[in-house]
């Protein structure tokens, strides 16, 4: 495992042999038994690896939302570390087998009333969530197959690619500023190195959710597929990327990330401190009790 504040960028050799031939196609040669499909699954997390082309599935099974709990965070990182260090996994693919629903986001019951050293425990567990994913040395698609607001929409933006289900109903934003919480800095950095300064700024202010067809407008998604297609589309965008040699591919991820990477683990201690401060504050609990309320009403 890495150390604290060790980001996993670079940390396995390429897959080119020693002769300098690239690695297989990731595809499977028609006619060959196909290889072993290993799978582990924990409460929130199943996570599938097919050894012929590389590529793990990772699904989110939290209903009724996949929200993302203290246990959920620390089974994505554990599951994201696992496939890192195996040398068959090149690239994942991320969905969720709830319907309608990638990821609603940050469970709100984990910052409402807790304990100091639990906000401690919780934020340091979203912190390395997002190291672990934007710093992945493999290639990872969010195949969002239904809403995914606040730290869902973390989740894809931290992938390289995201395809999203053609559906007006799903949508998909960082609308943390609905809740009277404002997105961290790093949260910040990641929307801003995909959408651009002025739609992420617009987008963070209002805290708006995009229905699907302006997400992909404003390049918040890369593709829509109809929902049918989507992990065709995903699989073929992965064989895609991964018909490049991963060192050169990963060498030119880290370039592009490590900047925004460092300036988490430079300021990791002191956005925790911000991060308890902030949620400590009674105005920020009473509008976290209001909106579980409102949940519960439209529950019942």
């Amino acid at each position: 495992p890495c150390p604290a504040g060790v980001l996993p960028l670079c940390r396995r050799p390429p897959a080119w042999d020693r002769a300098g031939r690239p690695p297989p196609s990731p595809l499977q040669p028609p006619g060959l038994p196909l290889a072993p499909c290993r799978s582990f699954s924990n409460n929130k997390i199943q996570v599938e690896l097919d050894e012929s082309s590389g590529v793990a599935m990772m699904k989110f099974k939290s209903p009724p939302v996949n929200s993302l709990s203290l246990e959920f965070l620390t089974e994505f990182s554990i599951s994201l570390e696992k496939l890192e260090n195996d040398r068959a996994c090149r690239g994942v693919i991320l969905t969720s087998t709830v319907p309608k629903i990638f990821s609603s986001g940050l469970d709100i019951t984990e910052m409402c009333g807790k304990s100091v050293e639990h906000y401690t425990e919780f934020w340091r567990a979203v912190q390395e969530l997002w190291l672990r994913l934007y710093g992945s040395n493999m290639v990872t698609v969010a195949a969002v197959n239904g809403s995914s607001p606040a730290g869902g929409c973390l989740i894809a933006l931290s992938c390289d690619y995201r395809i999203m289900a053609e559906n007006p109903k799903f949508s998909i934003g960082l609308n943390e500023a609905q809740l009277g919480i404002v997105a961290p800095f790093w949260f910040k950095d990641t929307f801003v190195n995909v959408v651009g300064h002025r739609v992420a700024e617009r987008s963070l202010q209002l805290g708006s959710l995009h229905p699907a067809p302006e997400a992909h407008k404003l390049g918040l998604v890369d593709e829509l597929v109809p929902e049918g297609k989507l992990m065709e589309k995903a699989a073929a965008v992965m064989a895609q990327w991964l018909a490049l040699p991963d060192h050169a591919r990963q060498l030119t991820k880290t370039m592009m990330r490590k900047t925004v990477l460092d300036r988490l683990v430079a300021h990791r201690e002191e956005d925790i401190k911000n991060f308890i401060t902030f949620i400590s504050k009674e105005s920020i609990q009473k509008s976290l009790r209001t909106y579980m309320e409102m949940l519960k009403k439209r529950k019942s």
